[in-house]
């Protein structure tokens, strides 16, 4: 059975008026936990997707980039998409079941909160009600305000910020220290890394950016100090 199938079958039970509880209470244990943070990216992108009070078809595209979808697998992921649209429980205790099942795994919460700013960004325009609403997830997610200020400084193009706090380095930290902060960051964000906190390797384009801006953050930093 597909990931897409038995994510599927999760948000149909849902719709039958199982409880959310009882749904994430069967996803929080491997391998299932991978259909959770589908399910956990899926139920928040959706909604966040209307905050701004429309769902574009550049939102959709922009799932689609986070999670690698097969051609066989498209039916299957709209239907998925379409089902956590219409659900009829709000994002906050969407995001309060999420953090109950990832509540040891601050990592994986990161990687969720990324996928979220990938959609919100899809349109070209951060909308302020997206905004409070990644705050908000942020904050029943139990992360540092910090991660929220990360996250929007490299996906918003106004929000300001430099190379050095996406290496969470300041700018008079020795750059052999700053060597060791990079190394770090690759390390943890390796896709099989990423795989081993739960998140599914559909979803591993999530990890391209974060490198691309990893190393791009390294490499403005290696040139002013040359």
């Amino acid at each position: 059975m597909s990931i897409w199938s038995r994510i599927s079958d999760a948000l149909s039970a849902l719709a039958a008026g199982e409880s959310l509880s009882a749904v994430f209470d069967r996803l929080r244990s491997p391998p299932e936990q991978s259909v959770g943070f589908t399910i956990a990216v899926l139920a928040l992108g959706a909604k966040m997707a209307k905050a701004d009070g429309h769902v574009t078809r550049d939102e959709v595209t922009a799932f689609k980039e986070v999670f690698h979808i097969t051609a066989q697998d498209e039916q299957g992921a709209a239907k998925v998409f379409n089902l956590a649209r219409q659900d009829v429980a709000g994002y906050e205790e969407y995001a309060r079941r999420i953090y109950g099942m990832f509540s040891t795994q601050p990592d994986t919460l990161r990687d969720l909160l990324e996928g979220l700013f990938h959609i919100a960004m899809a349109d070209g325009f951060y909308h302020p009600n997206e905004d409070a609403f990644l705050e908000r997830v942020t904050a029943i997610f139990g992360l540092p305000h910090r991660e929220f200020d990360l996250l929007r400084m490299r996906f918003v193009p106004d929000a300001g910020g430099d190379p050095y706090s996406i290496l969470g380095v300041t700018p008079g930290t020795p750059i052999e220290d700053i060597r060791r902060a990079w190394r770090r960051l690759v390390r943890e964000n390796h896709p099989d890394a990423m795989i081993a906190r739960g998140v599914p390797e559909e979803a591993l384009q999530l990890a391209q950016r974060r490198m691309a801006d990893i190393n791009r953050a390294w490499d403005q930093i290696q040139s002013a100090a040359a």
